[in-house]
C-alpha cells in the first residue's frame, strides 16, 4: 500500500513510513503539549506498519523544497463494525495539521483521501468524536460535511 497522491497544492498525501514517526511525535507534541513517543510507536505498529484495507495512517508532506516542515499533517482511521449494532463504518480517531501550515487545504485533503480509502473498503459512513469545547476540530469536521450521528457518547467517573 505505497499510495502517493500529488495534490498539486504544494504537498503530497501518502501512507506513513517508519521515518515519519519522529515527525508525527513532534507535531503531536507541538499541538497537545504532551510527548507520547511510546503511544505513537504503538499506533504505527498497528496502523502504519500493518497497513490493511481497513486501517489507514496517511501523512501530508511538502512537495519539493522550501518548507520549514518535514511533515504537514496526518490522519488515522479504521473501518469498525458491529459495536452496539453499528454497521461497518470508517472511524477517524486522529487528525493533526502543523499549526503554521493550516488553512492550506491539508486537513481537507487528508480527510478526503481517508474517505476514499474507506469507500474502497465498502463503507458508506464516516464517524469521529470531538470534544465539545474543541471548536477547531468541531468546525473542521462540520466543514467536511459531518453532522451529529445516531449515537450519544456517555461517560461516568470511576471511583
Amino acid at each position: 500500500m505505497a499510495r502517493v497522491e500529488n495534490m498539486d497544492a504544494g504537498f503530497l498525501v501518502r501512507q506513513v513510513r517508519p521515518g515519519d514517526i519522529r515527525h508525527v511525535i513532534g507535531l503531536d507534541e507541538r499541538v497537545t503539549g504532551l510527548a507520547k513517543p511510546a503511544y505513537w510507536q504503538e499506533v504505527f505498529e498497528r496502523y502504519g506498519k500493518a497497513g490493511t484495507e481497513d486501517r489507514h495512517f496517511l501523512i501530508a508532506e511538502p512537495n519539493g523544497a522550501g518548507s520549514d516542515f518535514a511533515l504537514l499533517g496526518f490522519i488515522i482511521g479504521e473501518v469498525r463494525a458491529w459495536e452496539f449494532g453499528s454497521a461497518p463504518c470508517g472511524w477517524v480517531f486522529a487528525l493533526s495539521v502543523e499549526p503554521k501550515a493550516r488553512l492550506q487545504g491539508i486537513g481537507h485533503r487528508l480527510f478526503r483521501a481517508t474517505a476514499a480509502e474507506f469507500a474502497k473498503a465498502g463503507v458508506k459512513t464516516m464517524r469521529t468524536m470531538v470534544a465539545r469545547d474543541n471548536r477547531l476540530h468541531l468546525m473542521f469536521f462540520r466543514g467536511e460535511g459531518m453532522t451529529a450521528g445516531p449515537y450519544i457518547q456517555l461517560e461516568r467517573d470511576i471511583e
